[in-house]
Parts: C-alpha cells; structure tokens; sequence
C-alpha cells in the first residue's frame, strides 16, 4: 500500500495509533526517508575515534556510515561507499587507519573522506577525480553536543541544538557526573536484536506503568537487582509506597517538542560510602560542594532523544536503537566510563549495566519479550487502534513546549507520536 500524506498523519490520533504504524512495511520504508531523512539522528561518542586514523562503522537509515577522526583532530560521519564503484569501504566495526581502502579496486581516502590515492591515476580524467564524489562523501550535516556525535541527510535541518532543545539538559546531568567534565565508552557494548518494530523500543523507554508487572521478579518485594546498585546509601530504588502500591508507577515522566522525553529518577538519596566518598570528593575540588550537591540530584531515571538515543542516567550508560526491517530492530547497549573518577566505579557500573540492560540482563529480557508479543499481537484482527491515553489532559506545562505527566503518564509516548505525525505528513 501506498500512503499518501493524510494518511499517514492519520495513523496517529491524540490519543491512540494505528497497528500499521508498527506492522506496515509501507510505512516503515517511508519512515526512512521522512523521520530519518530529515532529523538529527545520533552516531556515535567522539570517544570511539580518540586517535587520527580511529573509525567507528554503524548505520542511518539503514545506510553504511563511518564516525572518523582527521589527523588534525576533526571529527567527520562519512558515507562509508567508495567514489568509484561503490563498494563499502570499512568492513570492521572499529579500527584505526592511516588511509582506508577500497579492496576491489584500491582506491584510498583520508579519515576526512578526501581521496588520497588512485591506482592508475593518470589513466582517469582528472576533472572527474577532483570533484568531492570522487571521496567518500560527507553526510549533508554534522555536530555534536558533548561528545555525542549527531548527522543528518537533511541539509536544511534546524540546528541541533535547537532540536535538542531543553532535552539536552539529560545529556549535561550524565556528563556533569565525570570529575573531568567528560565521559568515554570504554567499555565495548552489548548489542542484540529482537524481532519487533523499533518504535516499541522508543515507547517503552517514556512507559513507566509497564515495570510493576513486567519486571516483577526485579522490582516486586522479594527483588533484587536495583539494590545491588554500588554505595552503601542510595542503592535501592523506590519501588513500593508502605501500602502496597507500586511508586515506580507514580514516577512521572516529561514530553518535550521533537518527541524526546525523559522520566523522574527511581532512586531518592545521593549514593554514599567506600569509593564513592573518594569519588564525591573528586567532585567537590572540581566543582566546589553547592555545585557537586546540585550535580548528583538524582532527577532523571532517563532521557530519550527521538529518534532513536536513550541515555540511561540510573545505569550511566547509552542505548542506542537501530531500525533493520518493519519487524526486526538491533539494540546496542553501551557502559559509559566517568572520566576522571575512580576506575572502580566505572567497572562496577559496566557490572550494573550488565545485570539490568544486557541482553542476559534481569530486566531487558522482559522487555524484548513484550515487545515481540507486541508485534504478534498486533497481527490479529479485531482492534486497529493502541491506546496511549493514560494521563491525558492532566499534563502541566512547564513552558518551552516540556508537558510533564504525574504518576504513570504517557505524555512521552504522546510526544514521539505526535512528532513522527508530524514528519511523515510534511
């Protein structure tokens, strides 16, 4: 089927979408080219190309790109295609070079994408090798905010940071925690696949009216894994009211313009004892005690810029979603490394990231497996419609177009939807 623009603004309703926004492989191919064509989409950190030569090999839209780092320190996202016949160029997912080469032919480039070296150079008319095809093109836009790289398809793409908006104030509350004012993923990823539609992902990162249920054997009475969180204070995580009720459900959750969202911290004291006293000190010579204490406010559980960042705040970690087909999505689960701080500290995070986002993990597992029942759902018939009304008209705005939802709202949900809408009816 063919969408025309009206009908794919009318897959989303205020309160509820279509079942073809997650199973129509129509619209999931016009997502490429109208939400991913025309946003800022999220590469990768600058920490993965720390040297001249460094390359990270990933994917936007479902199209090869490489992350570099020139030999003078500049950092480009570059078509990872080779100006001549089109072949991929890096196959390695990282690596570092001083040219890259093309196997089928031999061309080379600079990590900037320039062309470097033709095998039988003379034989070639020149005009046609000066043109900058003849490289591996740049992408139209590229920028970053704190390390975290950002390109997009669109040459005429609003700033970033316009897009960021006040959203980026979740990047600066993970990287504010590094006594050096940075962070580094240092530590490898874990990356797994699960057969559903990567906006099921995207939901459930604005969803906390999910946990109670879905991750009972973690979060329920008898559950442990948010207490094996290091420090001998702030370990645990508010999980149940002294009634019975679930205050994971209570959290609230923020919409924020161009459909990111984030959600209220599980966790009510500053962690504390051993390490972390060596590491809050660290903190206090950087930024001095008023700015530490307001630095380690446990605000946000997570923030997800749409489309596809999570930067879990709790876990100090990034997840990164990555679209394959309309029913298939790779997920890359990256440990974020606080420089400066005590390097006990950062192997007992990747311990902690490992335990509740890694595809083993006590709490992702239950997630995927929801989203692939999902997905089969949504098969039958009956219902086209899927309801995300849960506090609806009781949002509070905040002012700068931030809608905060009390309790278990889904106004984070309602934000991605409606910016989708927006993108694929333009």
């Amino acid at each position: 089927m063919t969408y025309s623009k009206e009908q794919l603004a009318g897959l989303v309703q205020a309160d509820r979408v279509h079942r073809a926004y997650y199973t129509d492989p129509a619209v999931f191919e016009a997502e490429m080219a109208k939400v991913f064509g025309k946003v800022w989409v999220y590469v990768g950190h600058d920490s993965l190309v720390p040297n001249p030569g460094d390359y990270y090999c990933t994917t936007l839209a479902g199209q090869p790109v490489v992350l570099s780092r020139h030999e003078s320190g500049s950092v480009h996202v570059l078509y990872n295609r080779c100006g001549h016949r089109g072949a991929k160029v890096l196959s390695r997912t990282r690596g570092n070079a001083r040219v890259f080469s093309c196997m089928y032919h031999g061309w080379a480039f600079r990590p900037n994408g320039e062309l470097a070296g033709v095998p039988m150079r003379a034989d070639f008319p020149e005009d046609a090798l000066r043109e900058p095809r003849a490289g591996m093109e740049p992408l139209p836009r590229i920028d970053s905010y704190r390390g975290f790289v950002f390109a997009s398809l669109d040459p005429a793409v609003m700033p970033l940071l316009d897009f960021l908006g006040e959203a980026r104030k979740g990047i600066d509350e993970l990287v504010d925690r590094a006594p050096e004012g940075r962070v580094e993923f240092a530590a490898g990823c874990h990356r797994y696949h699960f057969r559903g539609n990567w906006k099921l992902q995207m939901d459930n990162m604005a969803d906390t009216y999910h946990p109670a249920a879905a991750h009972g054997s973690t979060v329920g009475p008898d559950g442990r894994q948010f207490q094996r969180r290091a420090g001998a204070q702030g370990g645990a995580a508010l999980f149940f009211a002294p009634n019975g009720e679930a205050v994971v459900s209570q959290l609230g959750v923020s919409g924020f313009p161009h459909g990111h969202s984030s959600e209220q911290s599980l966790f009510d004291k500053e962690q504390a004892g051993g390490v972390w006293d060596d590491y809050r000190a660290l903190m206090v010579a950087r930024y001095g005690q008023e700015r530490t204490a307001d630095i380690l406010k446990n605000r946000r559980h997570s923030l997800t810029l749409f489309p596809t960042l999570d930067i879990l705040i709790a876990q100090t970690s990034v997840r990164v979603v990555k679209p394959i087909a309309v029913d298939l999505t790779e997920v890359e689960i990256w440990p974020v490394r606080l420089a400066g701080a005590p390097a006990v500290i950062s192997d007992d995070l990747v311990k902690y990231v490992n335990m509740t986002h890694s595809a083993s993990s006590f709490i992702q597992t239950d997630d995927l497996e929801a989203f692939e029942r999902c997905q089969e759902g949504l098969k039958a018939q009956g219902s086209d419609w899927v309801l995300v009304a849960r506090g609806m008209g009781t949002e509070v705005d905040q002012g700068d177009g931030v809608l905060f939802g009390a309790r278990s709202s889904e106004v984070g949900q309602r934000a991605k939807h409606y910016a989708w809408r927006d993108l694929m009816s333009a």
